[in-house]
């Protein structure tokens, strides 16, 4: 998280799930983006085997699920985000986001600090 923008953050919590965090800041700072769910639109059944689910929507709805759908764990900590094993494909549409608090904190929750697609149903939690 303190390393140089544009680079994964990947760390493991509660012994069990990695998280991905898309490091944002300059190096040194700490300041990193917690990627939460994706909509999966390829690669459908390599995710649905590494998750062991058909369910188009359990697939990466969550930072667990999605690392695990992408196999995304301490190996990929520090790459680059425009190198393998990311890939960046830039801006594909215009979205129309929405802000809500964050999930999963007591204190803080005044501030939207989660953004999704407005009306995704990839989204860990609704807005």
């Amino acid at each position: 998280m303190f390393g140089p923008p544009g680079r994964a953050y990947v760390y493991q919590i509660y012994g069990l799930h990695w998280c991905l965090n898309f490091v944002c800041g300059p190096a040194g700072e700490g300041s990193a983006v917690l990627i939460r769910a994706i909509e999966p639109i390829s690669g459908l059944a390599q995710m649905s085997k590494q998750r062991g689910t058909p369910n188009l929507h359990l697939l990466c709805s969550g930072p667990g699920r999605l690392t695990q759908a992408l196999n995304i764990d301490r190996r990929c900590d520090g790459s680059a985000l425009g190198e393998a094993p990311f890939r960046w494909l830039g801006k594909v549409d215009d979205v129309t986001t929405v802000a809500g608090p964050r999930i999963g904190l007591k204190s803080g929750v005044d501030s939207l600090w989660r953004f999704g697609k407005a009306g995704s149903p990839f989204v860990s939690r609704p807005f």
